[in-house]
């Protein structure tokens, strides 16, 4: 068999698997997979991966953009965050020309760090776990409030960290227990759930994380949903609440000293 002349690059394999490749490096391509049985391995491997997201979200694809993810609204989401003066800088900024700014910052943007995917991540879970079980009037949680030192011993055996339930009722909140749920990777995280006077409720996530991450507190909202999140000492924390940004400010400051 002849050997290829060009040598196959990663970024060759990763078209193939697309269905993106030309036809005469598909037949090199080829050539060399049939005498590469563990790399046509690893290559199958990604078109079952491949083939397996496309069934689970194709259909995704063709739904229009949500309102909230609309390129306009982030930008003006931000800029409504952002002091006056850098406002009306931007403003001027967007003013000289849209496409010039635009193209530079896409083309200069580095990648997302570890911890602002952990942060992302983070904060997704935290305000889908949060509608998906602290509006269920009757089974929020596993483990009652009663049995507090049963659920701190069983999460932190499940989480392998030690976890305890933040005492909040200097905040008006009481705890009412708490549940395990997994992560996207099979992992497990802890989520309390607590209520104030007037059956509010706020919830509170601990996911286990890599020790060396640190992230600050930062602010999220969707709708009339507020959250903080942040991580500290290789444990990502979310509070999450129908209430003022600067109530879950206290919440978190007031798990954060627990925590330290």
């Amino acid at each position: 068999m002849a050997a290829v002349e060009q040598p196959i690059t990663e970024d060759e394999l990763q078209r193939y698997v697309d269905g993106r490749l030309d036809a005469q490096r598909l037949a090199d391509l080829e050539r060399y997979l049939a005498s590469q049985p563990e790399l046509s391995r690893r290559v199958a491997a990604w078109r079952a991966q491949r083939d397996g997201l496309r069934a689970a979200f194709g259909s995704v694809a063709s739904e229009p953009i949500p309102p909230e993810l609309n390129l306009n609204r982030l930008l003006e989401q931000r800029l409504y965050r952002r002091p006056v003066w850098w406002r009306l800088a931007a403003t001027v900024v967007l003013s000289l020309g849209v496409g010039a700014a635009g193209g530079w910052y896409f083309s200069t943007a580095s990648p997302p760090s570890r911890t602002q995917i952990a942060m992302t991540l983070l904060q997704q879970q935290a305000m889908a776990t949060h509608a998906v079980y602290t509006l269920d009037a009757r089974h929020p949680i596993e483990v009652t409030a009663a049995e507090r030192e049963h659920l701190a011993q069983w999460l932190s055996n499940r989480l392998h960290r030690s976890v305890t339930p933040p005492d909040l009722s200097g905040l008006g909140y009481h705890l009412l227990g708490g549940r395990l749920l997994a992560t996207e990777h099979g992992g497990a995280f802890a989520l309390f759930v607590y209520e104030d006077a007037s059956a509010n409720r706020l919830s509170v996530l601990f996911r286990p994380m890599s020790p060396d991450m640190r992230a600050q507190h930062a602010d999220i909202s969707s709708g009339s949903l507020n959250g903080c999140t942040w991580i500290d000492k290789g444990m990502g924390y979310a509070v999450t609440a129908v209430a003022p940004e600067t109530t879950l400010d206290q919440v978190a400051n007031r798990i954060s000293a627990q925590s330290g």
